[in-house]
């Protein structure tokens, strides 16, 4: 059997360059409590992003969790249940109610038709996630916030370097806050940002991150601790100054997925938005009606050694925890595409023959 194929492999720069990078810290010792590396990332993501506010976090859950504090949310926030359980578990850590809206059939994204019918008069915020770097409707959001006086916080893990005609999306709503974990198209290992245009928003995410702490001896709220290490930020640092180089290699293996499974009868790909420039995070298959359905192409997959993803099943709102919990069902597309769709292995060193060996497997009788 040829060498295991994972749905996603971490990009890495080179080995000096990270050397060189963390060199310093042998001599300064200064690891951690926002230094220098810390600090200097946050700016360049900031400037990356087309933004002008950025706060760093060890992970991008816990940045979630702040960004909902920091801006105050209460009672009830709706989201969409067809994500990473993170999103909604920020909701409920924070002792708020997810309250879930179903999604586009074209795009993954929060089904903005169906929004204001959700919304009560316990309703604080909307939590819309970018699923596979496409971007949510933000227009026709912001539109149903205002129109409300809600706060809008986006889940932006999926969309580090996607870019809208429209301007960065970094900027939509009141925050977007982004996950750098190890999978992700930039990532620093772990860690995580907020991303925001209200300046004044720092300062309460800085005590959210750092214990509350405001001054030597000076504790102003019931802050927690989710910095991000200087080796952490270091990664970024050197990661940052490669990220169009992977994104162009991972758009090149995307590219040969759509030439080789586009126009087949019961497949169907999650097309990228036209005029958004894409990251090419994740490759989505939608098998319904193929000859194969979705769990016989992940065994015929997984037994040549290939392991896609599953990616997301089942919806959020299916899993125990919110069933014994929350009002769960009335999200039907959700669950739909949850039970048929697959992420193939997408990643900047993914081979063109890996992703014609992974296409023959789909497209062929094999079980």
């Amino acid at each position: 059997m040829k060498n295991k194929i994972r749905v996603t492999r971490s990009s890495m720069p080179d080995f000096d360059d990270y050397v060189n990078e963390i060199r310093d810290l042998w001599s300064n010792r200064w690891l951690t409590n926002m230094g220098e590396k810390h600090n200097r990332l946050e700016t360049e993501l900031a400037k990356r992003l087309g933004v002008g506010n950025a706060a760093l976090f060890a992970n991008g859950h816990l940045a979630l969790e702040a960004a909902l504090e920091a801006l105050g949310c209460t009672g009830e926030v709706i989201t969409t249940p067809f994500t990473f359980v993170s999103t909604a578990n920020a909701i409920v850590r924070r002792g708020l109610k997810p309250v879930f809206c179903d999604i586009r059939e074209d795009d993954c994204t929060i089904d903005t038709d169906k929004i204001e019918d959700l919304i009560t008069e316990k309703t604080s915020a909307i939590l819309p996630v970018h699923v596979y770097g496409n971007i949510c409707d933000e227009k026709a959001i912001g539109k149903i916030a205002a129109r409300y006086g809600l706060k809008v916080v986006y889940d932006a893990a999926h969309a580090f370097g996607v870019e809208s005609p429209n301007g960065s999306i970094a900027g939509f709503g009141d925050a977007s806050v982004y996950s750098f974990h190890a999978t992700k198209v930039f990532h620093t290992v772990e860690g995580g940002a907020v991303s925001f245009r209200d300046e004044s928003l720092y300062g309460k995410l800085n005590e959210i991150r750092d214990f509350g702490i405001t001054g030597p001896e000076s504790i102003a709220s019931f802050g927690g601790n989710a910095k991000m290490s200087e080796f952490h930020a270091a990664m970024g640092l050197c990661n940052l100054r490669n990220i169009d180089s992977e994104i162009g290699k991972r758009r090149k293996a995307a590219e040969r997925y759509r030439g080789r499974l586009s126009g087949v009868r019961g497949i169907k790909l999650v097309e990228p938005q036209k005029r958004m420039k894409s990251n090419y995070a994740y490759f989505p298959v939608v098998f319904d009606g193929y000859r194969k359905d979705r769990d016989e192409v992940f065994a015929a997959l997984s037994a040549e050694g290939i392991h896609p993803r599953k990616y997301f099943y089942p919806a959020v709102n299916c899993f125990d925890c919110y069933r014994k919990r929350f009002e769960c069902g009335h999200t039907p597309v959700a669950e739909r595409i949850s039970k048929r769709i697959l992420t193939l292995p997408l990643y900047a060193g993914l081979e063109i023959d890996d992703v014609d060996r992974i296409c023959d497997i789909i497209l062929s009788g094999k079980k």
